[in-house]
Formats: C-alpha cells, sequence, structure tokens
C-alpha cells in the first residue's frame, strides 16, 4: 500500500468535484426524458455522442495529452466505446420509455454489485462480507420499488421489459468501468482514452440508430437540442473525466459513494417533474436501497 495517504472528501479539490459530479448526473436521469418518443431513442444517443466526442477531444488536446493509444489502447478504448458509450446508453434510453427516470437511475445505482463480481474475477478483487451483506439489502429495496412501479404502470406499460433494459444498460457500464481499470488503462491519460472511446461509441450508435430506426432524424425543436447539448457536453464530457480522476485520487469505493447521491437527486427530479407517487412500499424500498448502498460501499477499499 502507498504511503501516501488518500485526499480527504472534505477538501474543495475533491468535494466540489464529487458534488458536481452528483449534481450533473442526478439531472440527466430527467433530461433524458425529453430525449425520447418524438425521435427515436438510438438517434438521441447518436446525437448526445456526435456533440460530446469532438469536445473531448478538445479537451484531451487543450490539457495537452497525448491522443497515440498506441494498439493495446485502441483496442481498450473500442471496448470502452462499444460498452460504455453504445450498449450501456442505448439500453438507458430505451428503459426510461418504461419506466420513470428515477427508477432507472436506482437501478443502475446497483452497479457495483456487478463491479465487485466482475473485479474479483477479473482484476483479483476482494469481496468483503460487508459488501455482500449490503448488497443483499439493496436489491431487497430495488424489489420493492419495482413492485410498486409495476402497480402503478398503466396495463399496457411494459415495466418488466423497462427492468431488463436498464439490467443490460447497468452491465455494459460494469463490464467497461472494470476494464478500464486493468494496467493498460492505468498507462493511458484519461481524456485521451475517453475521446477516443467516445468516438468508436458515436460509430457505432450511427450504426445501429440507421439500422434500427432508418435514416437520420434531425428534430426541429431548440428544447431537444439544448437538452442534447447538455447531455453531451456537463452530463459526458465535463462529467467522465472530473470521475474518474476521483477513482484516482480516492480509490473506486469511496469515489462510488457518487452512486448513492446520484440516485437521491435523481428520485427527486422524477418526484417534482414526472410526478413519482410515493407509496409506503416506495420509501421503504428507497431507504432499503440506500442503507444497503452506503453499507456495501463503505466495505470497498482501493487497491494496494
Amino acid at each position: 500500500m502507498s504511503g501516501v495517504a488518500a485526499p480527504s472528501m472534505l477538501r474543495p479539490a475533491v468535494a466540489l468535484p464529487f458534488l458536481l459530479v452528483c449534481l450533473i448526473w442526478g439531472s440527466t436521469w430527467w433530461v433524458i426524458t425529453g430525449q425520447i418518443g418524438d425521435v427515436p431513442a438510438s438517434w438521441s444517443v447518436a446525437w448526445r455522442f456526435v456533440l460530446a466526442t469532438p469536445a473531448m477531444f478538445a479537451v484531451a488536446l487543450a490539457m495537452g495529452r497525448s491522443l497515440n493509444l498506441g494498439a493495446a489502447g485502441q483496442k481498450l478504448a473500442f471496448f470502452v466505446g462499444v460498452t460504455q458509450f453504445c450498449g450501456n446508453y442505448n439500453f438507458v434510453y430505451r428503459a426510461e420509455l418504461h419506466l420513470t427516470s428515477g427508477i432507472v437511475a436506482v437501478m443502475i445505482g446497483l452497479m457495483l454489485v456487478p463491479n465487485t463480481i466482475l473485479g474479483r474475477f477479473l482484476l483479483n478483487q476482494v469481496i468483503t462480507r460487508r459488501f455482500a451483506f449490503g448488497s443483499v439489502i439493496a436489491i431487497a429495496g430495488i424489489a420493492l420499488l419495482l413492485l410498486h412501479e409495476a402497480r402503478e404502470a398503466p396495463v399496457q406499460g411494459k415495466v418488466f421489459l423497462g427492468v431488463g433494459f436498464a439490467l443490460i444498460a447497468m452491465l455494459c457500464a460494469s463490464v467497461s468501468n472494470v476494464m478500464q481499470a486493468n494496467e493498460v488503462g492505468q498507462r493511458l491519460p484519461m481524456v485521451s482514452l475517453l475521446a477516443w472511446a467516445m468516438l468508436y461509441g458515436t460509430i457505432c450508435n450511427v450504426m445501429i440508430a440507421w439500422f434500427t430506426a432508418g435514416p437520420p432524424v434531425v428534430p426541429a425543436s431548440l428544447d431537444y437540442w439544448l437538452g442534447t447539448g447538455y447531455l453531451a457536453l456537463f452530463g459526458s464530457v465535463v462529467t467522465f473525466p472530473l470521475y474518474y480522476t476521483l477513482i484516482r485520487q480516492l480509490g473506486a469505493g469511496k469515489a462510488a459513494y457518487n452512486g448513492v447521491a446520484v440516485v437521491v437527486i435523481a428520485m427527486l427530479f422524477s418526484t417534482v417533474l414526472e410526478g413519482y407517487r410515493w407509496t409506503p412500499v416506495a420509501v421503504s424500498g428507497a431507504l432499503l436501497s440506500m442503507v444497503g448502498l452506503i453499507v456495501a460501499l463503505s466495505a470497498r477499499r482501493p487497491a494496494a
């Protein structure tokens, strides 16, 4: 273990980026709801990263980071692009066609479960009893939230289809998170890796959108493009470098507390803007989810 202590989360240089990422990502779940419906979900994802990709390359160049990743780095960037910026977001947008944004955020917040399981087998990370106990509590909470959603959804609603899409999205993001933490990823400038990954993800997004939804759908609504710009620049270009920097500063365990705060903020947005109804079942599920996530995350420790 390094002799240098991890920086405190109370330091402004750590706390401010942490809070900024929480606030932005917590709001993006609701913003996504305005990107689906009139425009095919696949094209909304594609437009988001068509805007985000050149901005991320510009950030890398402005920071003086090399864009030469080497063969191994390009392979990793392609993998991250396909899983994180293509698979994850395509399924998230589709999940929000059938579930409220807060529920999708809660399900994605449980990503720490597959993260740790994959980390155990791919990165030799240890699974503690506290983590297992917290995960069981959180999963019980998610089950109650989904029970509430199934009761409240209209007859024609496809709640379980939305749940399936959210689970696939979570797994895509989880695989990406674990793989980018391998030895190759640790050697690469984060913004450069993200720039190339977004480029590969954008290419895949355009191909999927064209194949599944036909030629490009270009909406004329100013609100749509303002939302897309927010998701691209703030929800992607600003937050991903900050979040992965936090992982390097704090370790994956403490940085993952971000997921708990994001879920709370997303549920508040869903309550105010989507009319989410808090029944006793929903309240119990939300409390169990938060308690379980906090217990599980408190068991995580930065790798030596």
